[in-house]
Order: structure tokens, then sequence, then C-alpha cells
């Protein structure tokens, strides 16, 4: 078994689900993955986030707000829509993963005048838009949801269900929340508790998302560690996410943010898509790097040519 830390594209392209599970668990904390956002002008104009965020260090590419209904990414050379995904795999190297959110009814703000994040039929938790994302060629899809969306617990647990008996087999199933997702019965520590993470397990989650310590009001680095052990006591691997704009904080303020991840006991460290709007700033990606994982796998990994 490889660890991601050693993996090279071509490792990737042929690993099944399992084999990258047991990639990232054997590199003890050491795996970044970066949010991006297609739907925007990217960073460097032609050049998509996700191939900035990789050249930046990440191992896994997360999309967010992708449509798989109108499945475009800004920056990605022509390409016709029901092959995105596998371009995006071919120019960057990474196992690809994109959002999908079980809605509640009645719960999300539909207006993208009132909310930017507001939902679209193709981002919609469904059996039809997973198993149209799985055969696109993603490597795992996290149930989650972008803010003032109205995202639950339950509605996570019931969409896990369906997920798993349809297509557990084929991609990793990620599920959690980076804050209250608009219903704010679920917010602060009540975001996620150790009987959240028990019925997503059962219901078939591989990964357990959480909020990083320090991003959310009331989440500690105390909170996060018996959260990450109990996911792991049941045989999850854990996510700690930034998914508050912090990703476009100070490098002190990341670092500070990826040693309490790394000391709480995460498999994957998460940061999200605001640096400004699209990524993660990426001189953070570069200092979460190399403080989790120090300059050599950092710059490995920056290094690391999409043809070996």
């Amino acid at each position: 078994m490889k660890r991601i830390l050693d993996c090279h594209a071509s490792d990737f392209r042929k690993m099944t689900k399992e084999e990258l599970l047991q990639a990232i668990a054997g590199s003890e904390g050491r795996t970044i993955a970066c949010e991006t956002i297609g739907a925007v002008m990217p960073m460097l104009g032609d050049v998509t986030n996700a191939e900035f965020a990789a050249a930046m260090g990440a191992d896994l590419l997360l999309l967010n707000m992708f449509d798989v209904k109108k499945p475009a990414i800004a920056g990605l050379p022509e390409t016709e829509p029901e092959n995105v995904i596998l371009k995006l795999k071919e120019l960057t190297g990474r196992p690809i993963g994109i959002n999908l959110e079980p809605v509640e009814q009645g719960a999300a703000v539909d207006s993208p005048e009132e909310n930017m994040w507001a939902m679209t039929e193709g981002r919609k938790a469904t059996l039809e838009n997973a198993r149209a994302a799985a055969d696109m060629g993603v490597s795992f899809i996290l149930l989650t949801g972008n803010p003032g969306n109205g995202v639950s617990n339950a509605a996570i647990v019931e969409t896990l269900s369906l997920y798993k008996k349809e297509l557990g087999k084929r991609i990793i199933l990620a599920a959690g929340k980076m804050h209250a997702s608009g219903i704010l019965s679920e917010a602060a520590e009540k975001i996620l508790t150790r009987e959240d993470i028990a019925a997503f397990r059962e219901a078939g989650a591989d990964v357990i998302l959480m909020p990083a310590p320090g991003t959310v009001p009331g989440i500690t680095m105390e909170y996060v560690r018996n959260l990450v052990g109990y996911a792991h006591s049941l045989g999850c691997l854990a996510m700690t996410s930034i998914g508050t704009s912090q990703e476009g904080a100070d490098v002190e303020t990341i670092r500070r943010i990826a040693l309490m991840s790394k000391m709480a006991g995460t498999d994957i460290h998460h940061l999200g898509d605001s640096g400004y709007t699209g990524m993660a700033l990426p001189e953070n990606i570069q200092a979460y790097s190399i403080a989790v994982r120090g300059i050599r796998h950092t710059y490995r990994r920056m290094a690391d040519s999409i043809c070996r």
C-alpha cells in the first residue's frame, strides 16, 4: 500500500475506493484537500482554480457548486460536458470530489440576490445526481451544505443510506458540516455530535467531516479531538474543515488551525474556497501543507509531474 504522500498521478488513476482510503490513512494526518469553485472566474484567468490548488500542494480536490446537470468549470479547455471531471483529473493528476447538498424543503434561501450559494437542481443530493457524478468519474461525494441552504444532519443520514446501497462500492462517501448551513438549531457545538457521527457511519459514511478547531464558535481542539477519536473508533476517517472564510486569513492563523487539527488527530485537512471567492489563498495552501508535513513533502507534491 502506498501512502498518499508517495502517490503519483498514475497511482491515483488506478486506485480503487479502498486503496485511496488506505493511502490517506497511511499518511497519518498529512493529506491536504482543497475546495474550489468552478462557477466563478478563476484567480489566474485561463487556468482553473483546481489546477492552481493542485500546484500549491493539494492532494485531493473538492468542487463546490458543481452542477451535474450543467457541468462546467471556468478556465477548463473546451470539453464535452460529460467529460469535464475526467478532463480535470487529466490536467491535475488528482482525485476529484464534489459537494452535493441534502437540503430540507423550505429551509434554503433560493434567491441568488439574497444568497450567492442559492441552490440549483444539479447540486441537490438526489440519487440521480449522485449516479451522474459517479458516471462522470468523481472519486468521492461530500454531503454537506453551503451557507443558508438548510442542510440538516437528519437529511444527511437519509441521503447517505440511499447512496450506500447504490454507490457505496464505487466511490468514497463523506458527510458532515463545516458550519450550521442555515440550521440554527445545529450551530456551534451542535453542528456535529457523537450521535451524528454514529448515525452517519451506520448510514454508510467512509469519512466524517467536521469544523476545524477555531473556525466555528465553541469548536475547540479538545472538542474536535473527541469527535475524531470517536469517528476512528467506528472505522471512519476524519476530515477537519475550514469553511468559514479563514482560508483567506493571515498565514499565522492558518498555521495555528493546521497544528490544532493535527493535534486533534484528523486524517484529512480541508481548506475552503473563499480566500477571495473560488479557492483558498495559494500562500495559505502552501503554509498549511508545510505546517502539517514539512517542506519535503510539500514541495514534492507541488513538483510531481502529472505525467508520472
